[in-house]
């Protein structure tokens, strides 16, 4: 659960930096969150997150 709500807050973050910066306009702010809840909803949600628990173990498993 501390990998996921890590992950949010960095997108939240990367999201209001672009909003600021006029990379990202709100419109296209609103569909990526739209499409995150109904990606979120479909049946392809249990692999995606199933690959990023996969990647974040890999990266954290990494020694510097």
């Amino acid at each position: 659960m501390a990998i996921s709500i890590s992950v949010v807050v960095l997108l939240l973050i990367l999201a209001v930096v672009f909003l600021r910066n006029g990379a990202l306009k709100l419109t296209h702010a609103v569909v990526c969150i739209l499409l995150g809840f109904y990606l979120a909803s479909t049946s392809v949600a249990p692999t995606i997150h199933s690959g990023l628990t996969a990647t974040a173990d890999i990266v954290s498993s990494l020694k510097p």
